[in-house]
């Protein structure tokens, strides 16, 4: 055996190496045959992004050459972001590095023309950040701002559609300015006033941010069937007004065939089917397949088609949801299969105080049962 006057060096060297925490090495990936980036893997790493991540969905991310990790991230801080949430947007949408800081303040001011504050931007890039990160149609993103803060929409509504649907921002304004023509004409056309245009676009584009990127003509063909379907303006006026799905994402065959379905099962008269799509439109954006399993799957469950039709909006819930609130509504005293679905639908928040003074009330009945009662003389 040799001996080597580099042999205890070379030990503690081995232990320093393996006690220090380092950067994964660069490497190429089996999706990706370019040399990743080895500065852009260090910066990543010191602020805790998991690569391993990046590299499963963006590996093409880290062999860029032009990356401005600690820019991103710095500009990220300023907004309010901390480590964490940092780490969180850089892993799940990488491509956030590859834009310039310069293009990024841009856009910050461009979302702050309809965010209250920077904390509310932040919040806005936490959820939706390949909508702020979308760099190459900034001309187009003011302009389309411009146009709908000029209808007197307000910034919350902008900014969630912005946040959404940014595709229909990129695309040119005279796009969203048809739209707009449209839905202004079908809405006064069904009767609506002009005074009210306004609230009436908040709330169509709230319920569904998708509208603008649908072509004005899909709208003519689902209002030209509903017509059809013996439904007056008034009453179209109100099914799109509340339908979370707009009207031009429902093919009129796919509308014809959820009516077809609901007048064979709850054997109801066109009139009767008119009411159940007035009580709750959103049965038209039903897929058969989807009203067959969850109608079969609350008739399994004990409920009928008289309670089914008097309160169609179950069908909105799946049948795992409707048994959970009926197992907590019976907790409560409550027995669903001799009252009103109603009690069953809406939301989480709406339910649960539902539920709160339901159990109050079962609980004073319970004591006032267990109370003995007092003889005449006491």
């Amino acid at each position: 055996m040799l001996w080597s006057p580099f042999g205890d060096r070379l030990l503690c060297c081995r232990i320093k190496f393996s006690l220090t925490p380092v950067a994964p090495f660069s490497k190429v990936t089996s999706t990706n045959s370019r040399l990743e980036n080895p500065h852009t893997i260090e910066a990543l790493y010191k602020l805790s992004v998991d690569i391993g991540k990046v590299r499963k969905f963006k590996s093409w991310v880290l062999s860029e050459t032009s990356a401005y990790v600690s820019e991103t991230a710095g500009m990220l801080r300023e907004m309010g972001a901390d480590p964490s949430l940092i780490a969180s947007i850089l892993q799940n949408h990488p491509e956030a590095i590859l834009c310039h800081p310069h293009d990024i303040k841009e856009q910050k001011n461009l979302w702050m023309s309809v965010c209250a504050s920077d904390r509310e931007l932040i919040s806005i890039i936490e959820k939706f950040p390949a909508a702020f990160f979308m760099m190459s149609h900034h001309e187009n993103q003011r302009a389309n701002i411009v146009y709908l803060q000029s209808l007197g929409l307000c910034k919350r509504i902008i900014g969630k559609v912005m946040a959404s649907a940014p595709q229909s921002f990129s695309q040119p304004v005279q796009r969203n300015k048809e739209v707009i023509h449209t839905l202004r004409e079908t809405y006064l056309e069904l009767g609506g006033d002009e005074c009210n245009l306004k609230v009436w676009l908040q709330k169509l584009l709230g319920h569904n941010p998708f509208v603008l990127l649908w072509p004005a003509a899909a709208w003519r063909d689902g209002l030209c069937f509903l017509t059809d379907q013996g439904f007056t303006k008034e009453e179209i006026l109100g099914v799109v007004s509340r339908l979370r799905a707009s009207i031009p994402e429902l093919q009129p065959e796919t509308m014809h065939q959820a009516l077809s379905f609901f007048e064979q099962v709850l054997d109801c008269s066109k009139e009767e089917l008119k009411q159940i799509v007035l009580c709750c439109p959103a049965i038209l954006s039903l897929s058969v397949p989807t009203l067959v399993q969850r109608f079969y799957g609350l008739m399994d469950i004990g409920l009928n088609a008289e309670q089914i039709k008097d309160c169609p909006a179950v069908l909105e819930l799946t049948t795992q949801m409707v048994l959970y609130r009926m197992h907590k509504l019976s907790s409560c005293g409550y027995d669903i299969h001799s009252g009103n679905l109603d009690i069953i639908v809406g939301s989480k928040r709406d339910f649960d105080m539902i539920c709160g003074m339901l159990q109050q009330r079962h609980q004073k009945t319970m004591v006032n049962t267990a109370t003995p009662l007092r003889s005449v003389e006491e």
